[in-house]
């Protein structure tokens, strides 16, 4: 299994908010001998805006709560069911840029599904990952101190209603899709295994 001097966490499902401050907190208090850390979690359903995201794509209220957030991009949607992976990364020491944090988390993903024989891509111009023209998991980072927070947001097996109340990413008629229409037996442990693997085998060493 790769290490790459990166600690993984299991946080099972909790609130986004206690999430966010949990990761703002991480990041003030790292120094230059603080290990990365990768963080998979489930948040109870709750939407996430972009710190520059307008809100007219929140098409209806509903009595799901819209947090306001500093990750870029529009307006999302997560639920459990959906695999996030938060990564806390110190890009600086690794010598990445955020545009190769970008590729490694799409292509996390892509070989992720590939691995279920599933076959998906990524966008120049619209940032995450896609199946025929739909989309399965979405990306959002923030940079502080040469540091990154926030990640990606895999769709697995849940609900997906609530992302016809907005428009996902901001873009208005994209469908979403997730990995219980292409596989019958879901097993999160191996995908979780599969997409934090794959993530760190990209990184370079430091």
């Amino acid at each position: 299994m790769p290490n790459k001097n990166v600690i993984i966490k299991q946080l099972g499902t909790m609130p986004y908010l206690q999430v966010y401050q949990a990761m703002h907190d991480f990041t003030k208090q790292r120094n230059n001998q603080t290990l990365d850390e990768i963080w998979l979690v489930e948040h109870s359903p709750v939407f996430t805006q972009g710190k520059v995201g307008k809100p007219e794509h929140l098409l209806i209220k509903t009595d799901i709560p819209v947090v306001q957030t500093d990750r870029g991009g529009q307006i999302t949607y997560h639920a459990p069911g959906q695999q996030i992976m938060y990564i806390l990364f110190d890009l600086k020491r690794r010598k990445m840029s955020i545009r190769d944090v970008v590729n490694y988390l799409e292509n996390s993903v892509i070989q992720t599904l590939k691995h279920y024989e599933i076959t998906a891509y990524s966008k120049q111009d619209a940032p995450g990952v896609y199946i025929n023209q739909q989309k399965i998991c979405s990306l959002g980072l923030h940079i502080k101190h040469g540091c990154t927070l926030h990640g990606l947001a895999l769709n697995i097996d849940m609900d997906l209603t609530p992302f016809n109340y907005i428009n996902p990413c901001g873009y208005a008629g994209l469908q979403m899709t997730q990995m219980k229409h292409y596989i019958a037996e879901i097993d999160r442990q191996e995908i979780n295994q599969l997409l934090t693997d794959h993530f760190i085998n990209q990184l370079p060493n430091y």
